[in-house]
């Protein structure tokens, strides 16, 4: 069977909840690229990658620093995601790399392939601490924010 070769479309989102002592929060990554191969019903090559410094809070500048500074920008301009397996044709497991520290995840998709359009949609919680990452505090240390965040993912790769 022939393999096909999808792009990321400007149609696909990612956000990322989050809670703290003050208010929940969401941000949103403005800046993604990614490919995949697929070979029969499902993927066999998906690379992935978040742009760090354009993932911007409804907050303003304040928080986005203390966000970019907590995914480390500078040593780790980009968050990625390299996918090793389909398990069951809705588990994606694969390599998560953020602010330097890569773990091996097993993230629930729907997947949705259709004429020349392969839609991934989905949530994964994540444990900030689990990426040696230090959740970010405010106002002195009064508002912190929560050890877990909950990305959320709109991706539409179209056959390139």
């Amino acid at each position: 069977m022939a393999q096909e070769t999808y792009t990321l479309s400007d149609e696909s989102s990612l956000t990322i909840d989050g809670t703290s002592t003050l208010h929940d929060w969401t941000v949103t990554a403005n800046t993604m690229t990614g490919t995949a191969k697929k070979e029969g019903a499902a993927p066999k090559e998906i690379d992935f990658e978040v742009v760090v410094a354009d993932i911007i809070s409804e907050r303003g500048a304040t928080m986005d620093k203390k966000m970019h500074d907590a995914l480390k920008k500078e040593e780790n301009p980009k968050v990625i995601f390299k996918l090793v397996e389909v398990k069951d044709e809705s588990i994606f497991v694969g390599t998560l790399n953020i602010a330097g520290q890569e773990k091996t995840v097993e993230i629930p998709v729907q997947m949705e392939a259709g004429g020349s359009a392969l839609k991934l949609t989905g949530e994964q919680k994540l444990t900030l601490q689990d990426y040696g990452m230090e959740p970010p505090t405010a106002m002195f240390g009064s508002i912190i924010v929560g050890d877990d965040v909950t990305v959320k993912f709109d991706l539409v790769f179209v056959k390139s």
